[in-house]
């Protein structure tokens, strides 16, 4: 039976991916050897980051003055590496969910840190408007994507002070103006490359700035001078998130990625707001492409343990929503296919025959 691979994260990466690291991983460009065990200093392993460096440039058109780099330790470990390297006196933080939420939790470890809005009372159903960002913030952070309440920011806004985004779970679905922001972060398990390896897109310029002595490891002065070799990076995760911006690029890149997530988000929707059965969690107007969220409508609840029986009888794999939420979470990231799309709305529609 084949499977459709819903999950959020790790997810489903493009095929060609797979295979490419696959062979990488038995025999490397002929060499007899893995990818594995190759040095990542050799003549080898160098134009692996050089590539991967350019392609992210190319695919984001990032503006010069900004550095690509590829670091351990998740989105997570930026929440402090952020602080630490940019927060002098006060950062400004959008509550948009529990990642955000634990994000400016660790800022407030180095600084003071203002709240600027939040939708946690609402369980974080929708992404705030409205809101006033401080003019003296050393810097103001989103979330661009909220895996686990499918809400999701999809433009690029106007900030007065440096804008800091984590993008773990929306980068490269779509366009974005990289010049609008300072720094972007996230972990790779998403539209990337397998869990291992975390990207960094940053602003040279805001480096070196705070007063406080920064660890070596924690500073990303450390990586932007050393290539992102200044430790033994993640080998094969990044030669596998070269293989995914290859795939990219031969699409056609975000533009056309940004059509395609469009049109599988939105028959989803409509099947979600036409079908009897099932109603979304997200305000429609903050509705993410990456995360579809959905519940049994409220004289249907009972009816939800059944559906998710006949969902994973026909090869849905990782639908069960996140237990803040409940239901069901369909993730759709760049590397489902339409036809996975499909299969779940004609699941959705045989249950409501039946029922």
């Amino acid at each position: 039976m084949k499977k459709h691979n819903f999950n959020a994260g790790p997810s489903i990466l493009p095929q060609v991916t797979i295979e490419n690291t696959a062979k990488a991983i038995l025999d490397f460009n002929g060499s007899g050897m893995s990818i594995m065990e190759i040095s990542h200093r050799s003549k080898d392993f160098q134009p692996i980051v050089d590539e991967a460096e350019a392609l992210f440039a190319e695919l984001l058109d990032i503006p010069s003055g900004y550095k690509v780099l590829f670091l351990g330790g998740g989105a997570s470990l930026q929440f402090c590496m952020v602080p630490f390297n940019l927060l002098e006196k006060k950062a400004a933080y959008l509550n948009t969910g529990a990642w955000a939420n634990k994000a400016q939790k660790e800022a407030k470890l180095f600084g003071e840190v203002v709240e600027v809005a939040s939708s946690k009372d609402a369980n974080y159903t929708f992404i705030p408007k409205g809101y006033t960002i401080p003019t003296d913030a050393d810097y103001f952070h989103i979330t661009t994507n909220n895996t686990i309440y499918g809400t999701e920011i999809r433009t690029d806004l106007d900030s007065p002070v440096t804008l800091v985004a984590d993008m773990s779970s929306d980068i490269f679905s779509r366009p974005v103006d990289v010049s609008k922001y300072g720094l972007i972060y996230g972990g790779a398990q998403k539209n990337l490359a397998p869990a291992g390896v975390t990207f960094v897109i940053v602003k040279e310029e805001l480096l070196g700035k705070v007063s406080r002595a920064i660890p070596t490891m924690l500073d990303y002065r450390t990586h932007v001078k050393d290539g992102s070799m200044f430790n033994t990076p993640p080998v094969v995760p990044v030669y596998a998130a070269l293989q995914t911006l290859k795939w990219l690029k031969s699409l056609g890149g975000l533009k056309e990625m940004e059509k395609i997530n469009k049109e599988k988000a939105s028959m989803l929707y409509d099947e979600i707001d036409r079908n009897k059965l099932f109603k979304g969690t997200a305000m429609v107007e903050d509705r993410s492409l990456m995360n579809i969220c959905f519940v049994m409508n409220d004289e249907y609840a009972s009816l939800e343990e059944d559906f998710g029986k006949l969902a994973i009888s026909q090869g849905m794999v990782g639908i069960k929503g996140h237990r803040s939420v409940g239901g069901f979470r369909a993730s759709t990231y760049n590397a489902l296919p339409k036809e996975s799309v499909q299969a779940l709305i004609n699941c959705m529609k045989e249950f409501e025959r039946t029922h």
